[in-house]
Parts: C-alpha cells; structure tokens; sequence
C-alpha cells in the first residue's frame, strides 16, 4: 500500500465503519496506519487490484486489541460497488496461505453483527464465531480460524 493509493481507498473506507475510526475518515492516515503495521509487525494491509489495475479494496493482517487480549486478525475492506463479486473471498484466501507460510497458527476476524456478506466470507474461509464483544464502542462478532498445514 502507498500514499498514491490514499485517494481511491478513500470510497472504500466508509463512514462509521471501524476502518474509518482508524483513519478517522482520512484514507491518508489508513495508508500511514497500515505501513506502521508492516514497519512493527511484519504484515499489514495488501491494496486489492483487478488485472486492469481497477483498485477493489484492501486486504490483509493487522494487530487487534480485544478485550484486553492482541490478536492477529484478517480483514477486508470492498469498494461498494465491488461488493458481492467474490473479491474479499479470493483476497483472504490468498492472505491465508501467506499467514500459515509465515508460521502464524490463528487468526481472528472482527465482524460487525449486520455485515452478513462479511460474515458469510468468515465462513468460506472456515471460521467460526468465537465471541460476541464490544469493540470500538459497537457490537462486534469475533469470527476465529485455526491454519493448520
């Protein structure tokens, strides 16, 4: 992800969404958020493309606090217009086998409880509900998947 990507990611980082309360609407400070993730951790946030160069979203690892515990987790963001195309299914699958490559044993996925086509992506994936918590202020399901070989 690079600051020229900044603009575009703009429409995909939504008002109220918890991504937007990272960037606090500014897609400038997400991109500024998810190259800290990479300078800290190791990992962070891909830009999703289609083969014409079409920005999709984003898709990736980031450092989670919940309830007091950090947790790695997979997340997705998809343009609106996007939505529903299959694009965070594929994107996830991908930043699965990277985290089984790097060693990582279980991630999680933090999922507001309407965001119904988030939470059927989750489940492609073979994640179930762990939690229901609090994050952020809002109501959240705590999807989690363990990698294994």
């Amino acid at each position: 992800m690079a600051e020229a990507d900044a603009d575009a990611l703009g429409e995909v980082l939504e008002v109220g969404s918890p991504a937007s309360r990272y960037a606090g609407r500014d897609p400038h400070r997400w991109v500024a958020w998810t190259r800290g993730l990479y300078a800290e951790h190791g990992f962070g946030l891909w830009v999703v493309e289609t083969h014409d160069g079409t920005l999709v979203g984003d898709c990736g690892l980031t450092r989670q606090e919940v309830q007091g515990e950090w947790l790695t987790e997979i997340g997705w963001h998809v343009h609106p217009e996007l939505r529903g195309r299959g694009y965070a299914t594929e994107a996830a699958t991908s930043v699965l086998t990277c985290a089984r490559d790097a060693g990582i044993d279980h991630l999680v996925a933090i999922i507001a409880p309407d965001n119904h086509a988030s939470q059927a992506v989750a489940r492609r994936l073979g994640f179930t509900v762990d939690r229901e918590v609090r994050w952020h202020g809002s109501p959240a399901l705590v999807f989690g998947g363990t990698l294994v070989g």
